[in-house]
Formats: C-alpha cells, structure tokens, sequence
C-alpha cells in the first residue's frame, strides 16, 4: 500500500524527492516542504550486497526495509506493522511515547491522512495519542459517550463509519487539534473494552473520501486490542 503523505499546510498530496543517500525531501505544490530521514536502497548503505546473497527487499515511500518474497503485498506488510506495534506495546517507553508511535505506525500503514487514539478516564474518552492532529490536544480533547462520532461508537459499544462527515450532525470539531486544515471526509471509529467496561477508542480519518476493506477494519482491531494490553502492563 502506498504511503501518503499530506500537506500540513493545505491537505494536498506531497511529492517525495530524494536528497541524498539517507534523506527524502517532502514538497506540496503550495510551496510547504518537509525533510525526512530514510536510509537510501543504494551500495553506499551496504558496498556488499548481493542479490544472490541475501534476501529479497523492498524500500516504501518511508525509507522502511520489508522482506519480499514473491511480491510483497499489503498483508503481509500489516502482518510486520502489528509485530512492530507489538513490540512497542512490551516496551519500557512512556505510554504517551508509545500511543503517539502507534497512532503513526497505523496511519502510514492504512494510508489514512489522521489516526487518534482516545482512552477512558472513567467519565471521558481523552485523546492520548495522535498522527496528523496537533499534539497540543493530546490530553486536553475530551468526549462524553454519545457525544461526536467517537463517543456515539464507544455508547453503541460498536465501530462507526462515516464516509462524509460533512454532513454527518453527530461530528465534533475540536479547535485545539487543529483539523480544519484537513477538511476531513471519512472517519472510522473503532470503540474497545475491557470486558464490559469501556476502554477506549482507535479513529481514522482521511480528508478524501475512501471505503476501508474487510481486512483494514481488521487491522484496527487488532490494534486496539495491542494497545489495551500496552495500558494494562503499565498499570499493574
């Protein structure tokens, strides 16, 4: 699955221009530009690989090695990314650290523009980590359940899909997470729990409308359940 990148500035897709053997340069066509440190596929990297000798490999857009078999496709990168999230949720970071990873890791692997994760305070779903919002909401962007289309899910107990939130009167604009700069389209919300008790919340928006597949919907899952058990181990 290609991974995009938009313009922070006007939401656009930016275009990625190789620099140098271990930097990527990000542009938009409204003139806003970024840098990225991704280690180039080139024998400046390795002045001994062989083909022969090693392991097929493919670099993505992220500069993030994969091994390929035959033709490396999107499930079995979902299948490295939630070993990666994995790892992450076992680790020794800071679970503010960890979320915000996460959020990042699930976004560049399902192509979505934004992937927040809300987690249950015991009245309030409070946005714990984020890709794509300003980090200046994390910790201060707070629902009720029932309210906004995240806290409808977590209320319903089941995942809600949104495919124009434009028009949707159960959507709630946030100011601090500074997202008009997307001009959001499709939102799913995907509610977890604990047991009977609510828990939590992984969302995923993209400022173009899209549908998700079957097994996309599952990779959410799967992610919810490794962040639940990421906030377990660090409270016992």
């Amino acid at each position: 699955m290609e991974s995009i990148t938009r313009c922070r500035k006007c939401g656009k897709k930016m275009v990625n221009h190789r620099v140098d053997d271990h930097k990527i340069k990000i542009s938009c066509s409204c003139g806003y530009i970024e840098y990225k440190d991704a280690a180039a596929a080139s024998k400046s990297i390795n002045p001994h690989y062989s083909v022969d000798s090693m392991m097929p490999l493919v670099l993505d857009d992220d500069g993030k090695f994969f091994f390929q078999a035959e033709a490396l496709n999107r499930e079995s990168k979902e299948i490295i990314t939630l070993e990666e999230i994995s790892m992450l949720a076992s680790s020794d970071y800071d679970l503010e650290e960890v979320l915000k990873k996460v959020a990042e890791k699930t976004a560049q692997r399902l192509g979505v523009d934004i992937c927040s994760i809300y987690l249950w305070d015991g009245s309030h779903l409070v946005l714990r980590g984020t890709y794509g919002l300003s980090q200046q909401a994390v910790g201060v962007a707070a629902l009720e359940p029932g309210e906004g289309v995240t806290g409808t899910a977590l209320k319903e107990r089941k995942p809600v899909l949104v495919h124009d939130v434009s028009g949707d009167e159960r959507y709630k604009f946030f100011p601090e997470t500074k997202e008009e700069q997307y001009r959001i389209k499709t939102m799913y919300s995907y509610p977890f729990f604990s047991g009977d008790a609510p828990f939590g919340a992984v969302n995923a928006q993209t400022v173009v409308t899209r549908d998700f597949t079957e097994d996309e919907l599952g990779f959410v899952a799967v992610v919810a359940n490794l962040i639940l058990g990421a906030v377990k181990m660090r409270k016992t």
